[in-house]
């Protein structure tokens, strides 16, 4: 019996993927799916990108151009909703899928077929959600955050499919989120111990514990959204005995966490990179996992931080306010055991190495403006002005668009089979370099001066800095068609990438060929 049930092993892993469209409709293969992710988080970056432009452009001098201000306010909700829900999380969860089982040496996920589902319930909620600019009230238009009344008393008609397209992402996030943990602790090959784990497999492990924890609130939060605007509840409402600041509680719990959600596969995936392009292991590895550990458990005590202004009490000021300057110590771990990594280190700055350097630089200028934000007092000056969105996008924007973009440069001969043009590469790094810098680092100018976030129309003075601010988006915004092209030249051809490019790579990713076969690890390696 054993014989047949071994021949049977041997003839399924003999043929590749089924044809055409029903191969990526029905697939199970991780590899297939984390293609699907990473294609459709870019197809969403760049129409939350399309709706930056929109905001941008109106921006671009003062006095009401091209959209009505009732217009606006969609965009900057949807370009929130969009870039961190659709572009941001996904691109990590097809990163995830793709390199997860191959760097700790399994046959695949753990959940094969909850794994094409979670996949296959993003088009449907993202189709549902844009689908709401086209109804008679218009789509959302409360900002990303959306803070109750605005998101229940006072919303458009089309609230209610946001609220279920929120329900069918956080389904997707933490049913991906369970596969990536039962994977990591369940799949590892023979003497892969969790110490010897490459780092982005360990920040994607603490990531899904997080959101295996925060998203049910979130769901819980949009849930009792939907109650108070459909059957005569008050959760949000103080004409009915709730309290809109409970709202701001609720959902701050989900997204302070998921803040962290959004970088810390980020810090895995650079964790990876400059090792391997200072050709010297990564200085502090150990430190590395428990900093990503204390960020993590940080992450669930701040998230009032955002609350500053609401009138929350002092000591509850006071607590939040040192937990928040705590997450500094951590994080400053990370950045120096980054840069000790390239101490003495025999450098080269290949297009990888690049976003990663511009990710730990970036990074560190937004971690500084978050620790301005983090002193209470300081923060009645900061809150709700451009400072507040010069902040974020200098955490998001290098946090995680550019460790998107490191990653898959340094996977990509493994994806494709072929070496991209490093030229063409570099290019792209510095037209996306001097486009994000010129588009956000006005922002913190003109927000100390003054100038309030989410509005269609500006004093005067503000001009000249919102001026540079959308010209810089707009060199960004259209630079990443450029990286389009990039990846579509490398899929069709170009030099044959070897086993592993890269000099200083370590891990076992980089011992199965380029491309990566459809099944790889199906006897598992020895790791030593």
């Amino acid at each position: 019996m054993s014989a047949v049930i071994d021949d049977h092993g041997h003839a399924d892993h003999a043929h590749g993927p089924a044809k055409g469209l029903m191969r990526w409709v029905l697939t199970t293969n991780h590899k297939d799916i984390g293609t699907l992710y990473l294609w459709f988080a870019f197809s969403m970056f760049l129409l939350g990108g399309s709706f930056a432009m929109v905001i941008r452009a109106e921006l671009f001098q003062p006095g009401l151009q091209i959209v009505q201000p009732e217009f606006f306010n969609q965009m900057t909700t949807m370009h929130g909703l969009v870039m961190v829900f659709g572009a941001v999380m996904p691109a990590f969860v097809g990163l995830a899928n793709w390199m997860v089982p191959l760097m700790i040496g399994a046959p695949d996920m753990a959940l094969p077929r909850m794994n094409n589902f979670s996949f296959w319930l993003l088009p449907a909620a993202f189709l549902m959600l844009v689908s709401t600019l086209f109804t008679p009230g218009g789509g959302p238009n409360f900002g990303w955050t959306f803070y109750a009344p605005l998101s229940t008393t006072y919303a458009p008609e089309s609230v209610t499919f946001f609220i279920f397209a929120i329900h069918l992402m956080g389904i997707s996030s933490i049913m991906g989120a369970i596969n990536v943990v039962a994977t990591i602790l369940n799949l590892r090959a023979p003497g892969m111990t969790l110490m010897k784990m490459p780092l982005f497999v360990w920040t994607w492990l603490i990531t899904a514990f997080l959101l295996i924890a925060v998203m049910p609130v979130l769901a819980g939060c949009v849930t009792m959204m939907l109650m108070d605007i459909h059957f005569g509840t008050s959760f949000f409402s103080a004409a009915g005995g709730g309290d809109p600041v409970l709202f701001q509680h609720v959902f701050w719990f989900f997204g302070h966490p998921e803040v962290y959600i959004m970088i810390l596969p980020a810090f895995g995936a650079v964790s990876s990179i400059i090792p391997a392009f200072s050709r010297k292991p990564l200085f502090g590895y150990t430190s590395m996992v428990y900093a990503t550990a204390a960020i993590a458990f940080l992450s669930f005590i701040v998230w009032a931080h955002h609350m500053f202004v609401v009138g929350i009490p002092l000591v509850g000021e006071l607590f939040f306010m040192y937990a928040t300057l705590l997450i500094a110590v951590p994080t400053g771990v990370k950045v120096f055991n980054w840069a000790s990594t390239m101490w003495q280190g025999s450098l080269t700055f290949e297009t990888p190495m690049l976003f990663a350097v511009a990710f730990v630089i970036l990074f560190s200028i937004g971690g500084f403006s978050g620790l301005m934000l983090a002193i209470a007092p300081a923060d009645f000056q900061y809150q709700d002005t451009y400072f507040v969105v010069a902040h974020f996008h200098y955490v998001l924007v290098p946090g995680a668009i550019f460790g998107i973009f490191a990653s898959a440069y340094y996977w990509l001969p493994k994806w494709t089979g072929h070496m991209y043009d490093e030229t063409l590469g570099k290019l792209h790094f510095w037209l996306s370099f001097i486009g994000m810098n010129l588009a956000f680092f006005p922002m913190h100018f003109v927000g100390l001066a003054g100038m309030p976030r989410r509005i269609p129309d500006y004093n005067l003075q503000f001009a000249d800095f919102n001026m540079v601010s959308s010209i810089g988006a707009f060199m960004f915004g259209t630079t990443q068609i450029f990286f389009l092209f990039i990846v579509i030249k490398t899929i069709r051809g170009g030099p044959p990438a070897p086993a592993k490019p890269w000099d200083g790579a370590e891990g076992l990713e980089w011992s199965v060929p380029s491309p990566a076969p459809y099944h790889t690890f199906t006897t598992p390696p020895e790791v030593k």
